[in-house]
């Protein structure tokens, strides 16, 4: 298998819901290149106008019930992203699709300011990036993420950034005072510190040394950084676990979190695929591993376990992480701060400055 260069995927596995037939979508579509080499694919980037903007979810296991994800596709390239199955919904493969074809939600702001301002809306905790990066390359451009931030700040809506860039310093200006009032935290994700393993694990991410820079950016401002040493990969990464918390809490980073290695659906068959590719004398020790972690199988996603795993391993990693944690002071966000504050919530005015109802 022949891998190109700066993307994370071998193939394009197909889509499972490939017999559907699609009509044709009256959209924008260009082409935006990553910092760095061009690669040999190009990335075509889809704009559309999407009919709802703040997903919601009962998972058990998670700490939010609301999402925003104003990108669906992620060209950051990691091979062992969860959120690579969501594009055969649209027909299209989880493989090099995913990260070569994205989608944007051109009008997330606007219809963030109708939902916010809806009389049947709940506050809650929200996670911005809880499926794929809201920082990713093309958001440079485009800006579509500060545009939501920019509602949220209005709103004082309380919200989580999960991401893997440094592109979310540009956003200081914003992040800094929600973080004052409470209402923000960001979670930094780095897997590995090797720059070597990290173009092969996240492709077209930052470098781990950039991530480490913007913690320290984000960190003086004021606004709190939980390090996301995820996915920890038996064999793989999983000895970079305490280097990984100890840098970022150098850094500035106050809390901790970490998740094992998942590999739902076409997940599973490209990260095989992968790990031959890079690893091929490594290959079958680590499949065994993972198969340790979750009872004899590839994947179990029971909740309470899918991130964590079970047995022997998954024991091992959970105690290296608690005591590498309490020995670097590194915290993890309880209950109520995972729900959020939302005392201080306001639903957006018009330019009147009253306030909007719908």
């Amino acid at each position: 298998m022949n891998f190109v260069k700066g993307r994370g995927a071998g193939s394009n596995v197909p889509s499972r819901f490939n017999s559907w037939s699609r009509s044709k979508e009256n959209v924008e579509s260009f082409e935006e290149e990553a910092e760095g080499e061009e690669p040999r694919l190009r990335t075509m980037v889809t704009l559309r106008e999407a009919k709802s903007i703040i997903s919601r979810n009962s998972s058990p296991d998670l700490g939010f019930d609301q999402s925003i994800n104003p990108y669906q596709g992620c060209e950051h390239g990691c091979i062992y992203c969860f959120a690579r199955p969501t594009h055969a919904y649209l027909g299209l493969s989880p493989g090099i699709d995913f990260e070569t074809k994205i989608f944007v939600k051109a009008n997330a702001a606007e219809l963030l300011r109708k939902e916010l301002a809806s009389k049947k809306y709940q506050p809650g905790l929200i996670a911005l990036g809880a499926s794929t990066d809201p920082y990713q390359p093309i958001d440079r451009k485009l800006g579509i993420t500060r545009q939501v931030l920019e509602v949220l700040a209005e709103c004082n809506a309380p919200v989580a950034v999960t991401t893997k860039s440094a592109l979310i310093v540009r956003d200081i200006d914003l992040l800094a005072p929600m973080a004052a009032k409470g209402l923000l935290r960001v979670h930094m994700s780095i897997a590995t510190l090797d720059n070597e393993l990290g173009r092969k694990m996240d492709p077209r991410a930052n470098a781990p040394a950039k991530r480490l820079e913007a913690i320290r950016e984000l960190s003086r401002e004021g606004i709190p950084v939980s390090i996301y040493s995820s996915p920890m990969i038996p064999a793989i990464n999983d000895m970079e676990m305490e280097s990984i918390l100890e840098a970022a809490a150098t850094s500035g980073a106050t809390h901790a979190s970490m998740v094992v290695l998942r590999l739902p659906l076409e997940v599973r068959d490209l990260f095989v695929e992968w790990l031959e590719a890079h690893f091929p004398q490594r290959a079958k020790h680590v499949m065994s591993l993972v198969n340790q972690l979750r009872d004899g199988k590839d994947y179990d996603s029971s909740f309470g376990t899918r991130m964590t795993g079970t047995g022997v391993i998954a024991n091992l990693l959970q105690q290296r992480f608690q005591l590498a944690c309490k020995k670097l002071g590194l915290a993890r966000w309880g209950l109520a701060a995972a729900q959020g504050d939302t005392s201080q919530f306001r639903p957006p005015r018009d330019r009147s400055g009253q306030t909007e109802l719908f």
